[in-house]
Parts: structure tokens; C-alpha cells; sequence
């Protein structure tokens, strides 16, 4: 399978059930948050075949994860949470959420595309000259950055739930306001 392809299926994947448990308003539950971590165990465990340590492998792998957590921290932040009159917890994902995870998905689509058909040479040229063993490790970076992204964006939700049902005030409070009304 090419890289590409491999991206395409993984990104998508993520993407599709991510916003498919996000957008808009949602009910906070465990089963909404473990289905995401679930569909990128599947991921890792179809598209990662081996982990490379060589060289500068490691250190890019890294940069991946960090990657993934920052975007998913900011993912979290545009994702608003509420106690609802009934008590029960929900969130509001909305145009901003969802280009966030929109804009880093095409991104590795659009990464392993280029380097497949746009700058193949300059790839390879890159990766002798910063000692990178190959594709695996770039493929590696991009699953792990997603996987960051939603633990990260995982954590944000949990966060939010226990400062609901602690009694906290709603986080985003003014944009649900604003939502509301509308």
C-alpha cells in the first residue's frame, strides 16, 4: 500500500470520527471519548510496523507526538462544555473545532501526496542528510501525531467533565450563551 494511501485511509478515519462524535452539541460520555482513542489503536496497530530508532528517527517521532498534543490542546479549547438543566454534560463543536482537525488531517494527506509525487528527491535528500531511516518513520510521526492529538483533545474533555460535575462553572460559558440565543 502506498504511503499515500495509507495516509488517506488513517487520516480519514480519524477525522470521520472525530467530528462525527463532535461537532455540534454532544452529550459527554466515556463511550464518546474511548471511541476515538479506539479508532486510532486500530490505526497504529494496521499502519505501524515497526518503530525506528535510528539516526534522527526518534527525535522526529517526538516532534509528531508534540505536534499532535498542541493541536489537540488548542482542538479541546474550541470545544466548549456545559451543564445542561437536566445534568447532564455536553460540548459544542463547532466551524472552529472542526477546521482545526480538518487543517492537520489534509496536511498529512497532502505530506505523504507530496512526497510520493511533488518532492520525492528533496525527501530523500532530507532524510540522508538529517539521518531519517525512511518512510516508516515518517509514517510513524503522523499516526503518533494523531494519536496525540486525541489523547490531548481526550484529556481537554475529561478536564471539562470533572469541573462540571465538581460544581465549576461552564467552560466557554459566554459562547454557549451566545449559541443559545441564537
Amino acid at each position: 500500500m502506498s504511503q499515500f494511501l495509507a495516509a488517506l485511509i488513517a487520516s480519514g478515519t480519524i477525522l470521520t470520527i472525530v467530528l462525527a462524535t463532535d461537532l455540534g452539541q454532544r452529550r459527554i460520555t466515556t463511550m464518546r471519548m474511548l471511541r476515538s482513542v479506539i479508532a486510532v489503536a486500530v490505526v497504529i496497530a494496521i499502519f505501524v510496523r515497526s518503530f525506528p530508532t535510528q539516526g534522527n528517527d526518534l527525535p522526529l517521532q517526538l516532534v509528531g507526538i508534540g505536534t499532535g498534543l498542541i493541536f489537540g490542546l488548542i482542538a479541546g479549547a474550541l470545544l466548549p462544555a456545559y451543564r445542561h438543566r437536566s445534568g447532564e454534560l455536553y460540548t459544542v463543536g463547532g466551524a472552529g473545532y472542526a477546521l482545526v482537525w480538518i487543517v492537520l488531517s489534509l496536511g498529512r494527506v497532502l505530506f505523504a501526496y507530496g512526497a510520493e509525487h511533488w518532492f520525492t528527491e528533496d525527501l530523500v535528500r532530507f532524510s540522508i542528510d538529517y539521518k531519517i531511516s525512511g518512510a516508516d518513520t515518517y509514517a510513524n510521526t503522523f499516526v503518533f501525531m494523531s494519536l496525540a492529538m486525541v489523547l490531548a483533545r481526550t484529556a481537554s474533555l475529561m478536564t471539562k467533565m470533572r469541573r462540571l460535575k465538581s460544581g465549576g462553572a461552564a467552560v466557554g460559558e459566554e459562547q454557549l450563551s451566545e449559541t443559545n440565543a441564537r
